[in-house]
């Protein structure tokens, strides 16, 4: 959510960032008009409780020197029933800014880059060098076909499309890659295990953005107690970043770094026809999430460590990986800042993206009430962060196409072979 203030006495400059991200002028002209009259009526009930309270002590003042006070009582009357008048519209018009508030996206930070589509996203860095083979590179669903590893028919009959089964050493595998990470995240990254809820409420989903912007994208209860639905969970990004909402935190005790290993449930809603090979794109998948709650004068710092944290995975795996900085119009709805990681996929001949890692600045932390007291005593809003470190699915996709053999094995990454009895080569039946 935005800074109100910000969008009265900075409107041109966020009137050109919104459109940096294709946000229509009337959105902010709306809420802004909307504003206005609030403040009018805030003015105007004023002036009436001013006015019944001068009543008041008219009333009171005539009844102590036996004066008729029917004409006071007729006005404290009125006004009474004006303010209540009021109250109601100044309501009305709360619930109508809320609404208007929810739907700005987070304004980008002056060091991202302008652009429309993903086409005009930023190269930052390469790491590693694509392996060159000698016949063209399997996919990963025909290698974990192969292995034994990967069903892509009995998770559709299980539940419906974009659901893979993994058996054996493929769902050892994931474990493996899932236990690597945190291990890595835990120890020398610094950051704290958390185990969180997998179903959350809608002020959880509404405090990190994802309501009311994707709700076609999550899936919920059907059968809600008390009408108050219950969300899965499409990323620990939720149930991380809320974990202190409405709390203020001590400065010194930032930054926080949180991270999690959950499963995420999408709708993948406006997908359909993409990805529909494998398990790229899945309604159900296993990922590491990063989270950091930061001050306003470090995040930025604590960005540039999160995306070196999910980077060393990948190093530590030795896949190939470049660094993209999002231009405005690729940037999510909640971030002013992200950079994704994308892995090299031989079969496709591309790199796909493995992590996404972000600062929201103030724009959660305004939703959710996350503040942090300053070193003057003040209680302000901090920053948060989420990344990706790593989703595990893509990273097993990413494993299986680039350790591939002629022979249908695939080599298992030295650093993985601690986690699954020093076994060095995954082979087919």
């Amino acid at each position: 959510m935005l800074d109100p203030r910000r969008l009265r006495e900075q409107t041109a400059g966020v009137e050109a960032a919104l459109a940096a991200r294709g946000v229509p002028p009337e959105l902010l002209t709306e809420f802004l008009t909307g504003d206005a009259r609030r403040r009018v009526l805030l003015r105007t009930l004023e002036e009436e409780k001013a006015q019944r309270n001068r009543a008041s002590e008219a009333i009171a003042a005539a009844k102590r020197a036996g004066r008729a006070a029917a004409a006071a009582i007729a006005d404290s009357r009125r006004l009474g029933e004006e303010i209540r008048a009021g109250d109601q519209a100044l309501r009305a018009v709360d619930a109508e800014l809320q609404a208007l508030a929810l739907r700005f996206p987070n304004l980008p930070h002056e060091s991202v880059p302008r652009g429309a589509t993903a086409e005009d996203n930023v190269e930052v860095r390469r790491w590693g060098t694509p392996r060159t083979f000698d016949a063209p590179p399997r996919p990963h669903w025909e290698i974990g076909e192969r292995l034994g590893i990967l069903d892509f028919e009995r998770g559709p009959k299980l539940a419906r499309a974009r659901f893979t089964v993994l058996w054996g050493a493929g769902a050892r595998l994931a474990r493996a890659l899932g236990q690597l990470m945190l291990d890595l995240h835990t120890g020398p990254h610094g950051y704290r295990e958390v185990w969180v809820p997998h179903l959350v409420n809608a002020a959880t989903m509404t405090g990190t953005a994802q309501l009311p912007k994707f709700e076609e994208e999550l899936f919920r209860t059907a059968e809600p107690e008390g009408s108050r639905p219950l969300y899965l969970i499409p990323t620990a990004e939720v149930p991380l970043t809320m974990l202190h909402a409405g709390e203020i935190l001590a400065a010194d005790t930032l930054p926080r770094r949180y991270t999690a290993l959950t499963p995420c449930y999408r709708r993948e809603a406006g997908s359909y026809g993409a990805d529909t090979r494998g398990m790229l794109r899945q309604h159900q998948f296993d990922k590491v999430e990063l989270v950091k709650l930061a001050t306003p004068e470090t995040s930025y710092d604590e960005l540039e460590a999160m995306v070196g944290d999910a980077e060393a995975v990948l190093q530590r795996l030795a896949l190939p990986y470049r660094v993209m900085l999002l231009c405005t119009g690729d940037l999510g709805f909640g971030a002013a800042k992200t950079y994704d990681l994308e892995v090299w996929l031989p079969a496709q001949g591309r790199y796909r993206e493995i992590s996404s890692c972000s600062n929201c600045e103030a724009f959660q932390a305004r939703r959710a009430d996350l503040r942090y007291r300053t070193a003057g005593g003040r209680a302000e809003h901090l920053h948060t962060l989420n990344g990706s470190g790593l989703a595990v699915g893509r990273t097993l996709i990413a494993l299986l196409e680039n350790y591939q053999e002629p022979d249908g094995s695939v080599v298992v990454p030295p650093a993985l072979r601690p986690y699954l009895d020093g076994r060095e080569r995954l082979a087919p039946p």
